[in-house]
């Protein structure tokens, strides 16, 4: 076994373009069809070897990051340990560029980079299965944070089956103040639906096939999120800043994953760079981001 003197792993967002949710399940969980698509907004994951294990985190909101052994990173760390008979003994340093508690999977992403981090830095040698197994141990969306590109994610979300995508697919992401707790956001959902049937959760043709084609307009017309309602109904504020999106000429809007970011759908680069500034300029929104998708999975950059 050989141990590198320092790993980097850069690790991407993801945008949530169907979200099916089911009903909650005995063990509270809810059964999904959620089709993943990674996109070009990216944290940084760095690992060193250190006397104890220790998180520390940099860039916006890095403040709101826990630093203790509750971040997934620090947990993919020690799960994958454990597995190898290790210690955790590693520095995590964690450069934050994707939204934090945004509904864009920034925590399931340091999840992942960290974990494939501490693979290269140990000389583990873990196959993809592996790390697929221990990423949805970690969480639901970890595993889609290790792989990338796009996918249907079931259960709850971490079965993974990979899509070809057709194109390349123009996005602008409104950030907004503060997060939004996703076990609230679901037990919203619950709130919401109480007493009614809620469909079984299936991936929608129409929408694979946009993505198969790389069609932006017939994706645009297929996205859908069946949190929304919940988390409008949390932050109702996410209404002016979808409305400001489409007014600004995005194909379609919604809210990413639990939100509060809102994600919106443009036709090409230079629409999403009017979008992002419309959006800016609006006041409802704290910043807005330009990104492309589809973007690799957690890849290392530095060893």
């Amino acid at each position: 076994m050989t141990v590198k003197a320092a790993v980097t792993v850069r690790v991407p967002a993801k945008v949530n373009v169907q979200l099916a949710v089911g009903g909650a399940r005995p063990d509270g969980f809810h059964d999904l069809a959620n089709v993943f698509l990674a996109v070009g907004l990216y944290d940084e994951v760095t690992v060193t070897p250190s006397d104890t294990l220790r998180v520390t985190c940099s860039g916006p909101d890095a403040a709101q990051v826990p630093l203790d052994r509750t971040n997934l990173a620090a947990r993919a760390a020690i799960a994958l340990a454990e597995r190898h008979g290790l210690s955790p003994d590693v520095h995590i340093h964690i450069a934050k560029d994707i939204p934090v508690a945004g509904g864009m999977a920034g925590g399931s992403a340091d999840g992942a980079g960290a974990l494939l981090a501490c693979d290269k830095l140990w000389g583990t040698e873990s196959s993809l299965p592996e790390l697929l197994a221990i990423c949805a141990e970690l969480g639901s969306d970890v595993p889609f944070s290790l792989v990338g590109g796009a996918a249907v994610g079931t259960g709850r979300g971490e079965n993974l089956t990979t899509l070809d995508i057709g194109g390349t697919f123009h996005w602008v992401f409104a950030v907004a103040d503060g997060g939004l707790s996703t076990p609230a956001v679901y037990g919203e959902f619950d709130r919401l639906t109480a007493g009614t049937e809620v469909p079984r959760p299936a991936a929608s043709p129409a929408l694979l096939d946009a993505l198969r084609t790389g069609d932006a307009t017939a994706l645009a017309g297929a996205l859908v999120n069946d949190l929304q309602p919940a988390a409008l109904s949390l932050r109702p504020s996410l209404a002016a800043t979808l409305a400001a999106g489409t007014d600004a000429g995005a194909l379609a809007a919604l809210v990413s994953g639990s939100g509060p970011t809102t994600a919106f759908l443009t036709k090409d680069a230079e629409s999403a760079e009017s979008v992002a500034a419309a959006l800016t300029a609006s006041g409802t929104c704290r910043t807005a981001r330009v990104a492309e998708s589809p973007a690799p999975g957690a890849t290392v950059v530095g060893a």
